[in-house]
C-alpha cells in the first residue's frame, strides 16, 4: 500500500489523499525546498474533505499509477486544505477566476518553484470531455513546456504576479460612504430577486445568508415591505426544498437547480450558523413560528451531529457516502433519498398515502432531469404541498395529519440512521466555530430555550482554553485529533471577537465582553492596514505567501473585513472607547470605492455601514444579581427586531469588573434594587429606579 508524506497530517482532506500513488507534500518549505533543488514546478492541488469534485477526480486521477507517475517524474504534487489555508486558496483563486473567468474546487494550479502561478483551473477529468483537456495530456504539455519553453513560462508567471498585485493593492484612499449604496443595493437585489422560486439569480442557487441580513436591515431602516418580502419568499421556498433536510434537519450546501428541489447534499457549519440566524430574525420581525421552528430544527441537527465531546463543533459533513445498492461505491446523495417501496414498507399503505402526497414521493422517483443518472427511481423529500393542502387530500382532519406525519418522520429517520453515514470532517475552525456560538447565543435571546446557551458557552469555552493564548492575544485556526495549530486569520479574530459579543449580550458574562476587547486591540491589530484602512486577510510576517490580500467579498460567508468594521463599531458603542469606531471608520472608507462601483459585493458591508449611519441605542439594566425578574424585563426588547441596539443586564459584580475596559456600561450606577437606563448614542435619559 503506497503512503506519501500526508499520513503525518492531521487535515481530513490531506488524510484522504495519504494512500495515493502521487508523492503528495503538505503546503510549505519542504515542498518548495524540493521544487527548486530538483527544478520542478509545483503542482498544487486545493480542495477540502467534503467536496464531491474533488473526490471524483482524486478516484480519477490521483488514484491512477499512469497519472501519479508523471506527476511524481516532472512536478513537486502539493496539497491544500482550503478551510485550513483559506490564505494560500484565495491568492491562487484569484489567479484561477482572473485566467478562467471562474473557479471552485478542487482547484488546479501549476507554480514555479518560486510560487509564482503560470497556469489553473479547477476539476480536469483524466480524459478530454465535458469541454475540458485530459488531466494526463495536460500534464505532458506543461511539463514539455517547463522543460522546453521555460522563458516563456516564466515571463507569463511574472506577468501574472504583476496583475495579481495589482488586483489586491488597495485603492485611493476615500471618503466614508454614506446612505446612497446602502439604499441602491436593494434596487441591484431586486432585480436580481427570483419571484417565483425566491432567491436571487438563476441556477445553481445558493442561500448567500449574507443578503438575507442586509434586506431585513434596509427593511428596518426604510420600512420596507418588499424587502421583507423578498426574505421571507426565500426562507420558505428554502425550508420546503430538498435543499433542507426534512427529516434530519438542517440545510445542504446549495439547489442545483432554481426551485431549491435538488441539492448538493454536503452540510456546512457555516451554513447551518447563518441560516439559522436568518431564520431567526426572520421570526422576529414577523413573529411567523414557522421560522422559529426552523431555527430549532437546524440547532437539532448541529447538536447532534457536528458536536464533538468537547463542545466544539465540526466542519461538515459529506454530499456522498456508500451506496448500498451498489457498494463499496459511494454516491451523492445515496443517505438522504428514498425508493417509494421503502417508504410504503416502513410506515404502512395509509401513513405512506400521507407522506407521500405532502413529499412528493413517486414510484418512478421525483427527480425528472438526471443527466447523469444519479437519483434514478430514487426520490428527494420536498414539501409539495402544506399540511392542510395534503390532509384535505388525503381525507383527514389536519390535526391528525400533523401526528401522522410527525410519526412518519420520525420513523424513516431511523430507519435513515441505520444507513452508512456520509463521512464526517471532524476539524474545528475557530472562525465557523464563531459563526456557530453567535447563531446559538441568539437562539437563546430569541426563543429563551436555555439549552442553545449552554452549548454557545460550551464551545466558547473550548475556544478560549485551547485555541487561544491570553498572554499573548493570539488565535490558532484549526483543532483536528489533539492537536491546535495554524495561526489563526482575519476570519478567525473578526467571528470570535462577534460570537464573544453575542455571547456576552446574552449571558451577561464580563469575560465575554472582556476577552472581546482584548482581541480587538492586540488580536485585529496584527492585520490592520494604519495607512489605507481596513485589513489584510494574514499577518505580515506569512513569508509563505506570494501575496498579502485584502478580503472585500461577502458570499458564501462573510469577508473578515466586513465583519472586522461591524464588531469594532459594537465595541464602540459598549465600551465608549472611540478608538474603535474610528478604526471601523478606516475599513468603511477602504470600502468605499468598492461599495460605490457594486455594493451588493458586500451586503454585510453594508450591515456595518447601516450600524455606523444609526445612532447607537443602549438598554442597560443595573442590578444586584440577576434573576428571573430581570429576564422578564428583557424578554419583550429580545423579542424585536433591534439589531443596531443593544439591551442587557449588569449585576454589581459584572459592572465592577468592566470598570476598566468598558467605563461607559461600569458608570452606570444602580440606585434602589433595579436601574434601567435608556441612552442614545451615549446620552441617557432619567433612570428608571425599581425598588
Amino acid at each position: 500500500m503506497h503512503a506519501n508524506a500526508l499520513i503525518h497530517e492531521k487535515s481530513p482532506y490531506l488524510r484522504q489523499h495519504a494512500q495515493n500513488p502521487v508523492d503528495w507534500m503538505p503546503w510549505g518549505d519542504k515542498a518548495f525546498e524540493k521544487a527548486r533543488n530538483e527544478d520542478k514546478p509545483i503542482f498544487l492541488s486545493v480542495g477540502y474533505s467534503t467536496c464531491h469534485w474533488c473526490h471524483v477526480m482524486a478516484h480519477e486521477s490521483f488514484e491512477d499509477e499512469g497519472v501519479a507517475e508523471i506527476l511524481n517524474r516532472d512536478f513537486v504534487p502539493v496539497k491544500v486544505d482550503r478551510e485550513e489555508r483559506p490564505d494560500v486558496d484565495r491568492i491562487y483563486m484569484l489567479f484561477v477566476q482572473a485566467s478562467t473567468g471562474s473557479g471552485g474546487w478542487p482547484m488546479s494550479v501549476w507554480l514555479t518553484p518560486h510560487l509564482k502561478p503560470f497556469f489553473g483551473g479547477t476539476y480536469f477529468p483524466p480524459d478530454s470531455r465535458y469541454g475540458r483537456p485530459g488531466f494526463r495530456q495536460l500534464l505532458q504539455q506543461l511539463a514539455h513546456a517547463w522543460k522546453h519553453e521555460r522563458e516563456k513560462v516564466e515571463g507569463s508567471s511574472l506577468h501574472v504576479v504583476e496583475q495579481l498585485r495589482s488586483l489586491a493593492e488597495p485603492g485611493a484612499r476615500a471618503d466614508m460612504p454614506e446612505r446612497e449604496p446602502f439604499e441602491r443595493a436593494f434596487w441591484q437585489f431586486r432585480r436580481m430577486f427570483d419571484t417565483k422560486w425566491g432567491g436571487f439569480g438563476n441556477a445553481p442557487k445558493f442561500p448567500r445568508p449574507v443578503v438575507l441580513n442586509y434586506l431585513l436591515r434596509y427593511h428596518l431602516r426604510e420600512h420596507s415591505e418588499e424587502a421583507l418580502d423578498m426574505v421571507t419568499a426565500t426562507l420558505r421556498a428554502m425550508a420546503a426544498g430538498g435543499m433542507h433536510d426534512q427529516l434530519g434537519g438542517g440545510f445542504h450546501r446549495y439547489s442545483v437547480d432554481e426551485r431549491w428541489f435538488v441539492p448538493h447534499f454536503e452540510k456546512m457549519l457555516y451554513d447551518q450558523a447563518q441560516l439559522a440566524i436568518a431564520y431567526l430574525e426572520a421570526y422576529q420581525v414577523t413573529q411567523d413560528a414557522a421560522f422559529a421552528d426552523v431555527a430549532r430544527d437546524i440547532f437539532s441537527y448541529v447538536l447532534r451531529d457536528l458536536t464533538d465531546k468537547s463542545g466544539a463543533f465540526y466542519s461538515a459533513e459529506d454530499a456522498d457516502s456508500p451506496d448500498p445498492e451498489n457498494p463499496p461505491h459511494s454516491r451523492e446523495g445515496a443517505f438522504y433519498v428514498w425508493k417509494k417501496n421503502e417508504v410504503d414498507d416502513l410506515l404502512g399503505e395509509a401513513d405512506a398515502a400521507l407522506f407521500c402526497v405532502r413529499y412528493g414521493v413517486r414510484g418512478a422517483g421525483n427527480v425528472t432531469q438526471d443527466p447523469h443518472g444519479e437519483f434514478t427511481g430514487h426520490n428527494i423529500l420536498y414539501e409539495v404541498v402544506s399540511l392542510d393542502d395534503a390532509a384535505h387530500q388525503s381525507g383527514i382532519a389536519p390535526a391528525e395529519a400533523h401526528h401522522v406525519l410527525e410519526r412518519a418522520q420520525q420513523t424513516l429517520f431511523t430507519a435513515r440512521s441505520k444507513r452508512p453515514r456520509p463521512h464526517l470532517d471532524s476539524k474545528i475552525l475557530t472562525s465557523w466555530n464563531g459563526l456557530m456560538i453567535s447563531a446559538l447565543a441568539k437562539g437563546y435571546i430569541v426563543l429563551r430555550e436555555i439549552e442553545y446557551l449552554r452549548a454557545a458557552q460550551r464551545a466558547a469555552s473550548f475556544l478560549l482554553s485551547t485555541m487561544y493564548d491570553s498572554q499573548s492575544g493570539r488565535l490558532l485556526r484549526r483543532f483536528c485529533e489533539g492537536e491546535a495549530a495554524v495561526p489563526a486569520f482575519l476570519d478567525d479574530y473578526a467571528f470570535f471577537i462577534q460570537a464573544l459579543l453575542d455571547l456576552f449580550e446574552a449571558s451577561f458574562e464580563s469575560l465575554y465582553v472582556e476577552t472581546a476587547i482584548d482581541l480587538a486591540h492586540r488580536g485585529l491589530a496584527q492585520f490592520e492596514d494604519n495607512e489605507q484602512g481596513g485589513f489584510f486577510s494574514t499577518i505580515a510576517d506569512a513569508n509563505d505567501l506570494l501575496l498579502r490580500m485584502k478580503d472585500d467579498y461577502d458570499g458564501a460567508e462573510s469577508s473578515g473585513n466586513s465583519v472586522a468594521a461591524d464588531v469594532l463599531l459594537r465595541l464602540a458603542h459598549l465600551t465608549g472607547d472611540t478608538t474603535f469606531s474610528d478604526r471601523a471608520k478606516g475599513c468603511l472608507r477602504w470600502f468605499a470605492p468598492r461599495l460605490g462601483a457594486q455594493p451588493t459585493m458586500a451586503p454585510q458591508a453594508l450591515v456595518a455601514l447601516g450600524r455606523w449611519l444609526m445612532e447607537p441605542e443602549q438598554v442597560i439594566i443595573r442590578c444586584a444579581e440577576i434573576g428571573p425578574d430581570i429576564e422578564t424585563l428583557l424578554a419583550e426588547r429580545h423579542g424585536k427586531f433591534s439589531p443596531y441596539s443593544v439591551a442587557l443586564a449588569l449585576s454589581d459584580a459584572a459592572a465592577n469588573e468592566l470598570a476598566r475596559s468598558a467605563p461607559f456600561l461600569a458608570s452606570l450606577e444602580r440606585k434602589g434594587r433595579i436601574t434601567v437606563y435608556e441612552c442614545r448614542n451615549f446620552v441617557c435619559e432619567l433612570p428608571k429606579v425599581m425598588n
